[in-house]
């Protein structure tokens, strides 16, 4: 699988391991930055960059994923969810990373790097790569609801009216 990664400086240091990590299992890792640390740094460039890239390759027909890190991580899922197509779920346990793909089919992970330990953070992406989409029809439902609404603003019409 094709993996997106992106970062700011908070998450540089985990990137850089995480490639690493993702290597030696087989995956093809693109590096969306940034290449060296600065503190000043602009995270949203480089997390839409690699939510771009996958929903590109998604459209290729290329097995691809993304991962984006910061402080929090919250930054970083609001920009990747800029991108049409996108469904960036803000992961902190390999509960939430297991749902995100399940019930959500998230193509990006965005997880808070000052918030958890290496192990944990291997922990959520290789949950998070290894769970496939349910399919359950609630969940096609719903994600083609804000797809609807991400492509031309329509909703279901609201019951209280």
């Amino acid at each position: 699988m094709r993996i997106h990664i992106a970062t700011d400086h908070a998450g540089l240091d985990f990137s850089t391991q995480l490639q690493e990590h993702l290597r030696s299992a087989g995956h093809e890792v693109v590096d969306h930055g940034p290449i060296e640390y600065d503190a000043v740094d602009d995270y949203p460039a480089f997390c839409i960059r690699a939510a771009q890239a996958v929903v590109a390759d998604q459209a290729a027909g290329v097995e691809a994923l993304g991962v984006v890190f910061g402080g929090s991580g919250n930054g970083e899922q609001i920009a990747a969810n800029k991108v049409q197509g996108i469904r960036a779920a803000l992961v902190w346990n390999t509960s939430t990373a297991e749902l995100a793909r399940e019930h959500n089919d998230a193509n990006v992970i965005s997880i808070g790097a000052r918030q958890h330990t290496f192990g944990e953070v291997t922990s959520f992406i290789d949950t998070f790569i290894a769970t496939p989409f349910s399919n359950e029809e609630r969940h096609v439902r719903r994600i083609a609801q804000i797809a609807d609404f991400e492509r031309d603003g329509s909703l279901l019409p609201d019951p209280r009216a």
